[in-house]
């Protein structure tokens, strides 16, 4: 009886992640390093999925803030490898969101922009806020933090490419 009560109880605790309408699709399960796509370019991208950072990240230089019609924007080059680890420059100019304060592992407090860029996670768009950040030292282009992760996705840290970087044409 107890083996039939934990096989229930296994199966209502993965029925979240199972079940979901295209209105609410549920949760998914991802790996620690997933495939996504920018909606706007037809890159396919590797990105680390990180539950210990809050912002998601994106590397980006030339990081150069100006005002237009009364409003704060930013221009910036995007450098992204693609998985043929082929780099890509995208000259982009978005509005500000904000600006956060992130304290690098010295515990020196860096400043940076944040915009938002509509990305192509486990076959569905989002819109979703990126740190524009030099990450030429790190392996990855693209962080996702726990603000896009929430509610979308559970992290197998055991797993990677679990999900499809593309999103269905119309």
């Amino acid at each position: 009886m107890n083996v039939l009560h934990g096989l229930c109880f296994a199966l209502l605790l993965a029925a979240p992640l199972a079940h979901g309408s295209s209105q609410d699709p549920g949760k998914v399960i991802a790996g620690w390093i997933e495939k996504i796509s920018l909606v706007e370019q037809p890159l396919v991208l590797k990105a680390k999925l990180d539950t210990g950072a809050k912002t998601s990240s994106i590397h980006a230089i030339n990081i150069e803030p100006f005002m237009r019609e009364g409003e704060r924007w930013v221009k910036f080059d995007l450098l992204l490898d693609d998985l043929d680890d082929k780099q890509h420059t995208l000259h982009m100019e978005r509005p500000r969101v904000r600006r956060v304060r992130i304290k690098d592992h010295d515990g020196v407090d860096d400043r940076r922009a944040v915009i938002e860029l509509e990305i192509c996670f486990d076959g569905r768009k989002h819109v979703t806020e990126f740190t524009l950040a030099d990450r030429s030292e790190y392996i990855y282009d693209v962080l996702l933090g726990r603000e896009f992760l929430q509610g979308i996705v559970v992290v197998d840290p055991d797993s990677t490419f679990l999900t499809q970087a593309h999103c269905p044409t119309p």
